[in-house]
């Protein structure tokens, strides 16, 4: 039976939950909403939960004339698949060597791999780097390369999970039977690190899909447009209306007649959201057990 501070305890603990996620739910909701909403309403009262005329115009605009935002769904979906991939393989392969006790000069390695984190080169040293030394400047590679292709909180996380989750006795019995490190890498460090393999894949997936910063320092000009992600998509739509807006051309009925309305931008920007919200209920059972074996064991 339960005492009465207990019942008490959980009704607060519940209560407290139930408005945090629904705190963490509405503004979904309210894009969503919006993206419905007819546009001379949304105008006129704003966002509201209870809008007064509905429209699927938003929707409409998408698939009939949505040729350049379908490619951006296109582009950011391959950029969020490569480099997600690249980053867990690149991030699962340091952080193994790292977790072995009687690896040469552990701390050497393990403390260049921290160096980094709290210190890196500085935007314009990396912008030239990047555009004159790999020359990734209007490629597809720009969305890949830049700032996200390892994160070293990712390497630490997985070293931490690795040296405390996975028995050492399963290394010691595979290297009497004579398997190379590779063969241990991929036999039992995959098989076994999948929850926090999972945990990692669905940060950097997400600092992919949401990524517009690369795309605004190295992607520039008609080729550089082609391979804007959705969300630099919706950033020059944003920065347009702004300027034609201004004073200098906010006459110019004609081009501002052309541009995304609000719902529209609305609508691009919940269905950005529609692939993360599908995945992370089938993600979640291994994101909580990869962060909290691969942080609070360490």
């Amino acid at each position: 039976m339960r005492s009465k501070d207990q019942k008490i305890f959980n009704l607060i603990s519940h209560t407290v939950m139930i408005l945090v996620t629904v705190m963490a739910v509405l503004p979904f909701v309210l894009v969503f909403l919006s993206s419905v909403t007819e546009e001379n309403t949304l105008v006129l009262n704003g966002y509201s939960f209870f809008p007064e005329k509905f429209s699927l115009y938003a929707y409409e605009y998408i698939v009939m004339k949505g040729k350049k935002i379908f490619r951006a769904y296109a582009v950011t979906l391959f950029v969020t698949v490569v480099g997600t991939s690249i980053n867990v393989m690149i991030s699962a392969m340091l952080a193994y060597p790292l977790s072995l006790k009687d690896l040469p000069g552990k701390r050497i390695f393990t403390f260049y791999v921290v160096f980094t984190l709290l210190f890196n080169g500085g935007l314009v040293p990396t912008y030239l780097m990047y555009t004159s030394a790999f020359n990734v400047k209007n490629t597809i590679f720009a969305l890949i390369v830049p700032n996200l292709l390892m994160h070293t909180m990712n390497v630490l996380l997985m070293r931490t999970y690795y040296s405390t989750s996975i028995p050492a006795e399963l290394f010691e019995a595979s290297e009497i039977d004579g398997a190379s490190q590779f063969k241990i890498f991929g036999s039992i460090i995959l098989p076994l690190g999948k929850p926090i393999a999972v945990t990692m894949a669905l940060f950097s997936g997400l600092s992919y899909w949401n990524d517009w910063t690369n795309g605004l320092y190295y992607l520039t000009g008609y080729d550089g447009e082609k391979l804007y992600s959705i969300q630099n998509f919706l950033n020059k739509v944003v920065t347009d209306i702004q300027y034609l807006n201004s004073s200098q051309v906010g006459s110019n009925s004609d081009i501002l007649a052309k541009l995304p309305t609000v719902s529209v931008r609305m609508a691009i920007a919940f269905v950005a959201m529609i692939p993360i919200l599908v995945l992370f209920p089938f993600l979640q059972k291994y994101f909580s057990k990869g962060i909290a074996m691969g942080a609070v064991k360490g």
